[in-house]
């Protein structure tokens, strides 16, 4: 299969294949679309089954990359880079200093930021070889505390679209995945008043939930069964796909994970089933926001109030869908082309 024949292949300007005998180095750098800037995303290191699942991975994220950027309305595209490999046994400064050299060539096409699989300090080690790295631990950090707190206010968004309420007491979220993101997730929710139940692959971070936050566990392959009134996919991508969609008992989906949906048409089934859809890419935005603002000068209080606006973006998407009766990743979508297609076209002129 070429990258022209990936169904995940949607115009995407440019995709580099990475090499590094001496490091080990295999990896995957994806630019969608540069029409509002250069593309931004982060740098994610995963032990994928084979390339294929790499490139496909790295495609989809990048596009989800120029979508999220529109619609939040920073001035960058969408790019991802994927390191093929075990973080944990695998990942050197000598493979993170080449990876840095890779995205150096680019000359700031791509920027980069740390994903799931590398941290604030191995972004450190690659901006000592390109200034293309992002979320350094002199400047804006760890975006979690930011995604997190943009998902809260998607949440909270969501919530008062459905219920004409945006409190949480009384209220039961069903969290899937308590890394950097979820954990932070459910502090919120539980400082808010939510009874938690949460599920995660490590029993470590099970444990701290129960202590923390008195959540519930239940087994990972459950929670997106559990009857609750928000269900937050805080995990991996695909969560939300033929088999799952019929089990829920949510009434709102709304959680961190990238590229939820298994398919376009899994908005729609969603729409079907009277399941309202926070659009994973608009509600964990504040990563985004928290490089561009972090770095530009501002402190937290401002990284945050620029997140908060997410609150009044998922309003306005689930209102016009409402008003179209169409799936709200279908509006997000739209909106979000109308922004950088519209800029492209403006370019032309």
């Amino acid at each position: 299969m070429t990258v022209f024949d990936s169904p995940e292949f949607d115009r995407h300007e440019q995709v580099v294949f990475c090499a590094d005998a001496d490091s080990g180095l295999r990896a995957i750098i994806a630019i969608h679309n540069t029409n509002l800037g250069p593309g931004l995303g982060g740098c994610r290191m995963w032990p994928y089954a084979d390339d294929a699942e790499a490139l496909q991975d790295a495609l989809r994220l990048a596009r989800g990359m120029t979508y999220k950027s529109a619609i939040t309305g920073l001035p960058y595209g969408g790019g991802k880079s994927v390191i093929i490999g075990d973080p944990k046994t695998q990942k050197t400064e000598a493979l993170l200093r080449a990876m840095g050299r890779f995205i150096d060539t680019l000359g700031g096409r791509y920027q980069t930021a740390e994903d799931v699989g590398t941290t604030v300090t191995d972004m450190d080690i690659l901006r000592q070889e390109t200034e293309f790295a992002h979320g350094l631990s002199g400047a804006s950090g760890d975006p979690s505390p930011a995604t997190a707190y943009g998902v809260f206010m998607g949440l909270r968004a969501a919530l008062y679209f459905k219920h004409e309420r945006d409190d949480l007491r009384g209220l039961t979220v069903a969290v899937q995945g308590l890394g950097n993101v979820g954990k932070r997730l459910c502090r919120y929710l539980a400082d808010a008043g939510a009874r938690l139940i949460v599920a995660d692959i490590r029993e470590d971070a099970m444990q701290a939930a129960i202590r923390d936050f008195g959540a519930t566990p239940v087994s990972p392959d459950a929670i997106h069964k559990i009857e609750a009134d928000v269900f937050a996919p805080c995990a991996l991508g695909a969560i939300l796909n033929d088999a799952t969609i019929p089990d829920l008992r949510a009434g709102i989906v709304a959680g961190s994970a990238n590229n939820q949906l298994a398919e376009p048409r899994h908005g729609e089934a969603l729409r079907e089933r009277g399941v309202l859809y926070a659009p994973d890419y608009v509600i964990n935005a504040g990563g985004l926001i928290d490089i561009h603002v972090g770095e530009d000068g501002g402190d937290q209080e401002a990284v945050l109030k620029r997140t908060a606006e997410i609150y009044n973006t998922t309003l306005t998407i689930l209102e016009r869908a409402a008003r179209e009766e169409r799936a709200t990743d279908t509006i997000a979508d739209r909106m979000a082309e109308e922004r950088f297609r519209g800029q492209r076209k403006a370019r032309a002129a």
